[in-house]
C-alpha cells in the first residue's frame, strides 16, 4: 500500500490553436492511480474500513474507473468484483487497455448477472465513481487550484473539464462556492448522453443548482464511443502542438466544445483539467488508426 501517496499535480502553460491555456496535469499524480478517478477514490484510500473485504462495481469493460478500482483494491488488500453487461469475444481472447490492466490486478469480472446485495463486508461503488465520498478528494483539487490562483495573482479564473457522470465537475464547482477570492466558474460538457442526462447526474448528488457547473455543448449531437474524424483530428493536433497525450474518449470532445465557445477562454484565463484515462487509448487508438489510416501522416 502506498502510505506516502499524495494527491498533487503540476499546472503547466500550453499553447494550442494560437491560444494560451493552463493545464492541470492530474494525469501525472501517480503512474498507477491518477486522474479524476484518483480524486474520486481518495477517500477510500486514506480512510480505514476494517470490515471491508471486497469492492464491487459495474460499468463498461474498458472503463477507467474499473482499472482505478482494481488498483485501489490491490493497495488495500481487498478483492475486486466488477460486473459488465457483455464482453466482446475479441477482447476476451486478446486482453488490452484498462481490461488487461485490471485483470493483472486480480479483478474478478462477472458478465451478465445482477449485482449482489451489499453487505457490511462489501464496498459498493457506483458506475464511474458517482459517490458522495468523491467530494473528499475533489475538494483537495479545489484547494490546490485556489492556492495556485492566489499565487499567480489571477483575479478571475474559468475552469473546463469534460464529464461522464459529472461528479468531478459538480464537486469542484461546489467547493468554490463562497470562497474569498473571486469564485472560479467551472464549465463542462456531456460526453455520455446529452445535457439533460448530465443535469440529472448532478441532481442525484446535489439538488441545489447553485452548486452545479455550467454545461457547454456543440450544435451536433455526439454519440459516446463512436469514432469521429473531428475527434481524432483534434487529438492529433493537441499532441503535435502541446506535446501532451490526452485521453481519446473524453478530451477530444472536451477541447472541441471549449474551442466552440471562445468567450469562456477569452474573458478570463482558462484552466483545463487533464483527468487521465490514457490507458484507454490502447483500445481507442487502433480503432481510429484503422478507420482513418492516412490522418496521422497528414
Amino acid at each position: 500500500m502506498m502510505t506516502d501517496f499524495q494527491l498533487t499535480s503540476p499546472i503547466e502553460t500550453i499553447r494550442f490553436q494560437n491560444h494560451t491555456f493552463f493545464l492541470k496535469r492530474d494525469d501525472l499524480i501517480h503512474p498507477d492511480f491518477s486522474g479524476n478517478k484518483a480524486r474520486k477514490f481518495y477517500y477510500y484510500l486514506k480512510n480505514d474500513f476494517p470490515y471491508i473485504k471486497k469492492i464491487v462495481s459495474y460499468g463498461s469493460v474498458q472503463s477507467n474507473a474499473m482499472y482505478s478500482l482494481s488498483v485501489l483494491a490491490k493497495m488495500k488488500g481487498w478483492e475486486f468484483e466488477y460486473y459488465v453487461d457483455h464482453i466482446a469475444d475479441y477482447l476476451r481472447e486478446n486482453p488490452h487497455g484498462n481490461y488487461a490492466a485490471a485483470l493483472k490486478n486480480d479483478m474478478h469480472l462477472i458478465v451478465g448477472r445482477g449485482i449482489p446485495t451489499p453487505t457490511k463486508n462489501m464496498l459498493f461503488i457506483e458506475e464511474g465513481g458517482r459517490q458522495k465520498e468523491a467530494e473528499y478528494g475533489i475538494r483537495i483539487l479545489a484547494e490546490e487550484i485556489s492556492f495556485w490562483q492566489k499565487e499567480q495573482k489571477i483575479e478571475k479564473l474559468n475552469i473546463f473539464l469534460p464529464s461522464g457522470t459529472g461528479t468531478t465537475a459538480l464537486y469542484l464547482q461546489k467547493a468554490f462556492v463562497g470562497v474569498g477570492i473571486p469564485q472560479p466558474t467551472v464549465y463542462t460538457c456531456a460526453c455520455v448522453g446529452d445535457d439533460m442526462y448530465l443535469k440529472e447526474q448532478f441532481s442525484m448528488l446535489e439538488a441545489d443548482e447553485k452548486y452545479h457547473p455550467t454545461i457547454l455543448a456543440l450544435e451536433k449531437k455526439h454519440h459516446f464511443g463512436k469514432l469521429y474524424r473531428e475527434n481524432y483530428e483534434i487529438w492529433l493536433k493537441l499532441h503535435e502542438q502541446t506535446g501532451v497525450v490526452f485521453d481519446l474518449l473524453y478530451d477530444p470532445l472536451g477541447w472541441r466544445t471549449l474551442l466552440a465557445h471562445p468567450q469562456v477562454y477569452e474573458e478570463a484565463p482558462l484552466l483545463y483539467i487533464h483527468q487521465g484515462g490514457i490507458l484507454g487509448n490502447e483500445s481507442m487508438l487502433p480503432r481510429y488508426q484503422r478507420k482513418y489510416p492516412l490522418m496521422a501522416n497528414e
